[in-house]
């Protein structure tokens, strides 16, 4: 028995059988090391000492959480909310208005782009900017599976392309796997390797607009909850003037320090802190609700670290890439679709593109070195496969951010009108197009 096989496929069966993540993972790890001959102590000695693999990137994710809780309480939010709401009251002449509706998805895509690069709040705004507009959506029968296609590929394709904010994490995380696996590369490459699955994202969100969701849905305006009405929130040309400045020094100190997201969140949290934009008694309480939202991430990613740590120990992983690679007969064609398959499952099972890299990097590395695949090739591999059940896993981050807000009101299931619509449109083309662009690079 391959401990490899034994504790992939036993943590993806723990993942769907709806058994927590985090436990999935730490007891596929101890059977993997149990069965590669390690034994128990050991294992766990291993697994614990893996576990600092990914700190750094797990303590980012925690303090971009609280930065983007800091950014909230400015009331930045909340005042883009307002101006979307009068701008519709300007421009909607009427409900049925073809360049109402466009514009509004134009706004809410730019939004979730920023999200994860320029502005990194991840999923923050959702909660926030959604359930104010939900009564807009309804009045123009916009559907609502569009908005979560619109919303998931905000969330997904700009980290997978460009180098900053959680596309930095996403790729030094790639990056630094790859070293860990035998292969060291320049993280400059990334983009390039990653441009073709990405414009094949795009391609899918497009279908979604104007072929798949272009017809009018009715909704009921269903009052939200009050948890939805803080009466407290508001705003200041200050609060705002600083929030603005709290995001430019994020950036431009992202800019020098691209190793690490720790200096420029720590630096627009200071900015929010010290300039009074956020009260600095409210510190515990910005930085706990950060924990409570990116700590399940961070924590995940933890865990993986230490599964990857054990599973590479085994010695397991070069006999398997042997096997396989006999099996193949150095086929680069149906070794590809094998990866692509095996990232598919496993970030299904465990909802995150960002947990997923340091288990498959640790097979896939040496598999695509035994056929033959470049450099670029094995990245777009890793990249892709990675990120292709970010966009429908029912665990991910990025389909139960869209959810949250989309179902303020009681009106969006999270299967059938978040997951299977943006699997289908955004993660099919992924599978496909990641496929083909390893095998051209």
């Amino acid at each position: 028995m391959n401990a490899v096989i034994i504790a992939v496929l036993l943590m993806i069966i723990l993942s769907l059988a709806r058994v927590h993540v985090v436990l999935a993972i730490t007891l596929s790890a101890l059977i993997g090391g149990l069965i590669g001959g390690l034994g128990f102590s050991d294992t766990v000695e291993i697994y614990g000492s893996g576990l600092g693999g990914n700190a750094e990137i797990a303590f980012s994710y925690v303090l971009l959480g609280a930065f983007a809780i800091g950014l909230s309480r400015t009331g930045l939010p909340d005042f883009l909310v307002d101006r979307l709401q009068l701008w519709m009251k300007r421009k909607g002449d009427s409900d049925r208005d073809t360049l109402t509706r466009m514009l509004l998805f134009l706004m809410l895509l730019v939004v979730a782009c920023m999200s994860q690069n320029a502005v990194p709040v991840h999923i923050a705004f959702i909660p926030i900017l959604i359930p104010p507009i939900l009564l807009i959506l309804n009045r123009l029968e916009v559907d609502r599976r569009l908005i979560a296609c619109i919303l998931t590929f905000g969330l997904t394709a700009p980290y997978m392309l460009l180098p900053y904010g959680f596309g930095q994490i996403f790729h030094k995380t790639i990056a630094d796997n790859m070293e860990a696996s035998g292969l060291s590369i320049n993280i400059d490459l990334i983009p390039e390797a990653m441009l073709l699955p990405t414009i094949s994202t795009f391609i899918g969100l497009l279908v979604a607009v104007f072929i798949t969701y272009r017809q009018r849905r009715i909704y009921k305006d269903v009052p939200l909850s009050e948890e939805n009405h803080d009466e407290t929130k508001s705003y200041s040309v200050t609060s705002l003037s600083l929030a603005v400045f709290a995001v430019v020094v994020t950036v431009i100190v992202q800019s020098f320090y691209r190793d690490s997201m720790i200096p420029a969140a720590l630096a627009g949290l200071l900015v929010l802190f010290v300039s009074g934009a956020v009260k600095v008694k409210k510190t515990d309480e910005v930085m706990s609700e950060g924990i409570k939202m990116m700590g399940f991430i961070g924590f995940v990613m933890l865990a993986a670290a230490g599964f990857a740590a054990v599973i590479r120990e085994t010695g397991h992983v070069e006999s398997l890439v042997t096997n396989v690679a006999g099996m193949i007969n150095g086929n680069q064609v149906i070794a590809v679709l094998l990866m692509m398959v095996v990232g598919l499952i496993i970030t299904l099972g465990i909802g995150s593109s960002f947990s997923t890299i340091p288990i498959i990097t640790t097979l896939f590395v040496p598999l695509g070195l035994e056929v033959g695949l470049s450099t670029l090739a094995i990245i777009s591999i890793i990249g892709s496969a990675g990120a292709i059940g970010d966009a429908g896993a029912p665990a991910s981050d990025s389909t139960l951010g869209p959810t949250a807000g989309l179902n303020a009101d009681g009106q969006h299931d999270h299967i059938w009108d978040t997951c299977v619509p943006t699997f289908l449109h955004l993660t099919v083309p992924l599978f496909f197009v990641g496929w083909i662009a390893a095998l051209i690079l």
